[in-house]
C-alpha cells in the first residue's frame, strides 16, 4: 500500500526502476477521493453504497487508478488482465453454443466491448506520449498475456489445433480482447523500432519459450507485421542469450531437444520456432541476415563485442541443427561465400580454441553436411576442392593456408566414415518395420550422379578416391537406381583402360550387396541409347568399353566380362539395330560388341535373322568404306552367327552372296554398274508426272523374259539415245583386296578350316557341300531367277535356240560381275555342289560358242573377256567334276587357237556333258578323305568326245605337241 500511495515523482524501493509519469493531465482528485479509490480497487466494494463493484465499474476504478497513480501501474495491469480473461471466456462460450459457427457469432463479449476499447485508448495514449518509459513494459503486459490466454483455451472446444496455424490465427484475431492486444503491442514495437526495440523482442522470445506452440500465431503475425525487425533483433536477442549461457558443447547441439539444452540456452528453440515460421516467406531476409552476422563475427570487432563474435558461429551452428530448413536456407550461398581469404580468417578466428573444441565443431559440421539436402553438390565440391593440393585447384594470388586444407580432408574422411555409418546401418524396410531413415546429403546426390562420375573420371590424386567411395555409398543407398546408373556412367564415359578400370572396381564392391547390377545396367543402356539420351561419340564409346571388359584376362575383371556377356546377349536384336546406324563409328562399335559377346543358347528365329541381314549390311559398307576394323568385327561376327544353327549359316551364305550381286555391292568386286534409265530421275520428273504415266512408258513394265515383250534397244523412243556410261572404277589392288576378303569371309561361313586339332589338313579345308549347295542356289536365283533348280539335265546343243535371251543375260550377268566366276570355283570345291549350277553353266557356255562361232578374227587373244571366261568355265567344271581331267586340261590351249577351234572344242564339251548329265547321284563319299568324288569310269568313254581335240592338237603340233601328253585319255 505504500507503493500505491507514494505521491507521483517519488522514488520506490532502492533498486526499482523509476516510476512512469502519467502521459496526460488526470482529472484533479483530492487525497481523500484518491484513497476512496484505492481502497475500491482493493476490496472491490463501492466505499459509498458499500455495493460489490462490477466488472465494468471495477475496470474503471482500475483504469482511474493507471492514469491518476503511476506508481499502481503494476497492480492495475495485472487486475486488466482478468477483464481480458473475462472476455475471451464469453467469447469461447458463445462460439460453442452458437450452431451457425464462427461466421454467424458475435466477435466480442457481453458487456465489455466498451472497457477493452477504453483500456486500448488510455495505453495507447501513454505509449504515445512517452514510449521509453510505458513501451517495454506494455509490450511484455500484451504480449505475456496473449500467450497466457492462447495456453489457458488451447484444449477448449472449438479452439483449433495448434499445427492449424490459419485457423488458430482466424479465431483470435476474430476476438477483439485478442485484437486489441496485438495492436497495443504493435504500437509499443513500431515505437520502439528505432530505438531500442530489443526489450520488446525480448519479451516475444520470452512468452515463446514459456507458450509454444499454442503461441505461435501470435510470432506469426508480428513476424509478418515486422520481418526485417523482427528477424534481426531475434537473432541479436538469442545470440546474446547464448553468450549468458555459455556454448554449447557438441553433445548438447547434436540433441538439442535434450533437458540440458532447454536449461543452458533456453531462448534458442523459440528463435528457431520464430525463424521457421517466417521462414516460407521470408527466407531471403533471413538468409541475408545470418550471413550478415556470419562475415560481421570475422571483421574487426570492439573489447564489448568480441565474446559475441567468438560465440557467432556456434550460435549459428546450433540453429542449423536444431533447424533442417534454417539449415538449406542458408547452406549453399554460404558456400559460395567461404573463399580462401575467408576461410584463412576462420582459421585465425578458431585457432586458439583447444583441440577437444576443434573436434567437436568438426563432427558437428561433418552432422550438418549429413544433413545438408539444397546446395549439397555444391558443398562437396567446395570440400574436395579446398582439400585438394594447391598445384591442382589453387589459381596464382588466392593461397589456402595449410591447415585450412587439412580440415577439409579431415572433414571429408570424417563425411565418408559417417555417411558409411548411416547406409550400412539403416537395414532393410520390411512390413513390421518403420523405413529406413533417410540421408539428406545423399538424398540430394542422386540427382547428380553423371557429374560425380565426371569428376571421377579426371583421376586427380585424392578426388577420384573420395569420389568414388561416395558413388559406392550412394548406389547402395538408393539400390538399385543409383547403382546401374553409375556403373553405366563409368562404362560410358571413360576413355582410357585406366578409367575404365574404376568401373571394374565399382562393381566389384557393389556385386556382393546390389543383385542383378549388370542386367539392370545393360537395361539402362538400352534404354538411353533408344531414347536419344547418348550422343553418337558416347554410344560408341560405351560399346568399345563394354567390349573390352568381356575380352580382359584376370581373376576380377574376367568374372564381370563373363557375367557382362550374358547379360548383353539378352538385348542382342537391341545391339543389333545399331548395326544399321548412319554413323560408321557407332555401327563399327556396335560390331564389335556382338562380335565378342557370346551366343544364347536360344535365339529367336525373327531376331536371329534381323542380326543376320544387318551384319551383312554393315560388312558391305565396312568393305565399301575402306574401314578394315569394321570389316574385321563383322566377319567375326558372322561367323559366330553361322555357329548358332545350320538354317543361321545358310541364312548368311545366301545374304552374302545376294550383297555381293547387287548393283550397289558390285563395283566393289570389279563388277560394272548398269547405268541409269533416262527420264527415271525422281528429282526432275517426280513433281510433276504421275505414277500411271511412268507405268504406261515404253519398258516400265515388268520384263517377261522369254516372251514377245522383250526387246533390246539402245535407247528410248522419244528420248534419243542412252547416255554413255563411265562407271567410277576401282583399283586393281583394291579390287583384289575385297575379293580376298570376301572370299575368306564366305569359305569360313562354309565350313572351312573349322576342324579340330586332329582333323587331316585336307578335311579341315574342304568346303561343307551343304554350304556349296547353298551357293549354287543362291546363285541361280540372283542370276536367273525364273529357272528352277530341278534342271539339272543337259539339253542338246540346239536347245540352245530356244533359250537365246536367257544365255545372252546369264553371259552378259558374268561379265558385269566377275566375282560369279570365283564364286563358282569355291561351289566347284564343295563337290558335287556344282551340279546346282547347271542352268549358269551352259547358259554362258552356249554364249561363249555363240561368239566364237561368230568371231572371224585370227587368235582368240582377240576377245579376251571370252577367253577368259571360257578357260575359268572349263577349267571350273573340271574342278567340279563334271568334266574328267583329259577335257577340263584343254583350256590351256586356247589362247593358242583359232575362235573356230575353240567354238568346237567347247561343243565336244557341251556332247560330253550331255551323255554324261551333272548329277549328284553320280558322286560318292570318301570316307578316308572326307570328300566326295566322281569315278569318270563309270560314264560314257571319253575316248569319243577326245577326237577334236587331238585333230587341234595335229593341225597345231608345231605349238602345241609338247602338250599332247596332257590329252591322252
Amino acid at each position: 500500500m505504500s507503493a500505491l500511495c507514494d505521491p507521483p515523482g517519488v522514488a520506490g524501493p532502492p533498486g526499482a526502476a523509476p516510476s512512469p509519469k502519467p502521459a496526460a493531465a488526470s482529472p484533479s482528485f483530492s487525497s481523500q477521493e484518491l484513497a476512496q479509490e484505492i481502497k475500491a480497487f482493493l476490496s472491490g466494494v463501492d466505499p459509498v453504497h458499500g455495493n460489490k463493484l462490477t466488472i465494468k465499474e471495477h475496470a474503471r476504478c482500475a483504469i482511474l487508478l493507471l492514469r491518476s497513480l503511476p506508481p499502481a501501474r503494476n497492480a492495475v495491469l495485472d487486475h486488466l488482465r482478468g477483464v481480458f480473461d473475462d472476455y475471451v471466456c464469453t467469447y469461447l462460450l458463445e462460439l460453442e453454443s452458437s450452431d451457425g459457427g464462427l461466421g454467424t457469432i458475435r466477435a466480442q463479449g457481453p458487456n465489455l466491448d466498451d472497457i477493452v476499447q477504453e483500456i486500448q485508448a488510455v495505453l495507447s495514449e501513454f505509449i504515445h506520449m512517452n514510449p521509453k518509459a510505458w513501451a517495454g513494459l506494455v509490450s511484455a503486459w500484451s504480449i505475456d498475456l496473449m500467450g497466457q490466454l492462447s495456453s489457458k483455451y488451447a484444449g477448449r472446444h472449438g479452439v483449433p489445433h495448434a499445427s492449424s496455424l490459419n485457423e488458430l490465427l482466424q479465431l483470435w484475431m476474430s476476438c477483439k480482447a485478442t485484437r486489441t492486444l496485438m495492436e497495443i503491442y504493435t504500437q509499443c514495437l513500431s515505437s520502439m523500432i528505432s530505438t531500442c526495440p530489443d526489450a520488446c523482442v525480448d519479451a516475444l522470445l520470452d512468452t515463446s519459450v514459456q507458450h509454444s506452440p499454442h503461441f505461435d500465431w501470435v510470432v506469426a503475425h508480428i513476424g509478418s507485421s515486422f520481418p526485417n525487425t523482427i528477424i534481426n533483433r531475434v537473432l541479436s536477442c538469442g545470440l546474446k542469450d547464448f553468450c549468458m549461457h555459455g556454448t554449447a558443447s557438441a553433445d548438447l547441439l547434436l540433441f538439442p531437444s535434450s533437458a540440458a539444452a532447454d536449461k543452458r540456452v533456453p531462448k534458442i528453440a523459440s528463435v528457431v520456432g520464430i525463424l521457421g515460421h517466417l521462414a516460407s516467406r521470408h527466407s531471403e531476409s533471413i538468409k541475408q541476415e545470418l550471413l550478415r552476422m556470419f562475415h560481421a563475427s570475422l571483421g574487426p570487432a570492439r573489447e564489448q563485442q568480441q565474446q559475441q563474435q567468438k560465440a557467432t558461429v556456434p550460435f549459428l551452428l546450433q540453429l542449423a541443427v536444431m533447424s533442417p530448413p534454417l539449415l538449406g536456407t542458408i547452406s549453399a550461398e554460404l558456400v559460395d561465400s567461404l573463399k580462401p581469404g575467408v576461410l584463412n580468417q576462420l582459421h585465425q578466428h578458431f585457432a586458439s580454441l583447444p583441440r577437444e573444441d576443434l573436434e567437436n565443431m568438426v563432427s558437428i559440421v561433418v552432422h550438418l553436411v549429413c544433413q545438408t539436402s539444397g546446395g549439397a553438390y555444391r558443398t562437396l565440391q567446395f570440400l574436395i576442392n579446398t582439400a585438394m593440393p594447391a598445384s591442382v585447384i589453387t589459381t596464382p594470388g588466392l593461397a589456402t593456408h595449410d591447415s585450412v586444407r587439412e580440415a577439409c580432408d579431415r572433414v571429408i574422411q570424417l563425411l565418408l566414415l559417417n555417411l558409411q555409418k548411416l547406409v550400412y546401418n539403416r537395414g532393410a524396410a520390411s512390413l513390421a518395420e518403420a523405413p529406413p531413415w533417410a540421408v539428406p546429403f545423399l538424398d540430394e546426390l542422386k540427382g547428380r550422379v553423371r557429374e560425380l562420375c565426371v569428376e571421377t573420371l579426371r583421376l586427380e590424386r585424392k578426388r577420384f578416391l573420395w569420389l568414388h567411395q561416395l558413388l559406392v555409398l550412394l548406389a547402395v543407398y538408393c539400390t538399385p537406381v543409383c547403382a546401374s546408373e553409375a556403373l553405366f556412367y563409368l562404362l560410358t564415359l571413360a576413355k582410357s583402360q585406366e578409367e575404365l578400370s574404376l568401373a571394374t572396381q565399382l562393381y566389384a564392391v557393389l556385386s556382393s550387396c546390389v543383385g542383378d547390377l549388370l542386367p539392370a545396367t545393360v537395361k539402362k543402356c538400352v534404354c538411353q541409347i533408344h531414347a536419344g539420351g547418348l550422343s553418337e561419340p558416347h554410344t560408341a564409346q560405351l560399346f568399345h568399353n563394354l567390349a573390352l571388359i568381356m575380352q580382359w584376362e584376370g581373376e576380377g575383371p574376367a568374372a564381370m566380362g563373363s557375367q557382362l556377356g550374358q547379360a548383353v546377349s539378352a538385348h542382342l536384336y537391341d545391339f543389333g539395330q545399331l548395326l544399321l546406324h548412319r554413323n560408321p563409328e557407332v555401327a563399327q562399335a556396335a560390331a564389335l560388341l556382338l562380335s565378342v559377346c557370346p551366343m544364347p543358347r536360344s535365339i529367336r528365329p525373327a531376331d536371329l535373322l534381323f542380326l543376320i541381314r544387318s551384319a551383312v549390311h554393315h560388312f558391305f559398307l565396312a568393305l565399301c568404306c575402306r574401314h578394315p576394323s569394321g570389316i574385321s568385327y563383322a566377319s567375326r561376327l558372322l561367323c559366330c552367327l553361322g555357329g548358332a544353327s545350320p538354317t543361321a549359316n545358310k541364312a548368311i551364305l545366301q545374304h552374302l552372296v545376294e550383297g555381293s550381286l547387287h548393283p550397289g555391292n558390285s563395283e566393289l568386286f570389279g563388277g560394272s554398274v548398269e547405268p541409269p534409265v533416262p527420264g527415271t530421275n525422281a528429282g526432275l520428273e517426280g513433281a510433276r508426272l504421275s505414277l500411271l504415266d511412268i507405268n504406261r512408258r515404253f519398258m516400265a513394265a515388268v520384263n517377261f523374259s522369254g516372251s514377245v515383250w522383250s526387246v533390246f534397244h539402245a535407247g528410248v523412243i522419244g528420248r534419243g539415245l542412252k547416255p554413255p556410261h563411265a562407271p567410277h572404277q576401282r583399283e586393281p589392288e583394291e579390287i583384289a583386296h575385297n575379293v580376298q576378303t570376301f572370299l575368306s569371309l564366305l569359305l569360313r561361313c562354309c565350313g572351312a578350316g573349322r576342324g579340330g586339332p586332329e582333323t587331316p589338313q585336307s578335311v579341315a579345308g574342304a568346303i561343307s557341300p551343304e554350304a556349296a549347295q547353298t551357293v549354287a542356289v543362291v546363285l541361280v536365283e540372283t542370276v536367273c531367277p525364273d529357272v528352277t533348280n530341278s534342271e539339272l539335265t543337259w539339253p542338246p546343243e540346239e536347245h540352245t535356240r530356244n533359250t537365246v535371251e536367257r544365255d545372252i543375260r546369264i553371259g552378259r550377268c558374268f561379265r558385269d560381275n566377275p566375282l560369279l566366276f570365283q564364286l563358282l570355283n569355291l561351289v566347284a570345291a564343295g563337290r558335287p555342289a556344282l551340279c546346282y549350277c547347271s542352268v549358269l553353266l551352259r547358259g554362258l557356255l552356249a554364249t561363249l560358242m555363240a561368239h566364237w562361232e561368230a568371231s572371224r578374227e585370227n587368235d582368240t587373244t582377240s576377245s579376251p573377256w571370252h577367253l577368259q571366261a571360257s578357260c575359268a568355265l572349263v577349267a571350273c567344271m573340271g574342278e567340279g567334276h563334271l568334266l574328267p581331267p583329259v577335257l577340263s586340261n584343254m583350256h590351256e590351249i586356247f589362247d593358242q587357237l583359232a575362235p573356230f577351234e575353240v567354238h568346237l572344242l567347247l561343243l565336244s564339251v557341251w556332247d560330253y556333258v550331255h551323255d554324261n548329265s551333272p548329277l549328284p547321284q553320280k558322286f560318292t563319299f570318301d570316307a578316308a578323305t572326307g570328300l566326295f568324288f566322281r569315278d569318270f569310269s563309270r560314264d560314257t568313254d571319253a575316248g569319243k568326245f577326245l577326237y577334236v581335240l587331238h585333230s587341234v592338237l595335229h593341225k597345231n603340233i608345231d605349238r602345241l605337241g609338247l602338250l599332247s601328253g596332257r590329252f591322252q585319255p
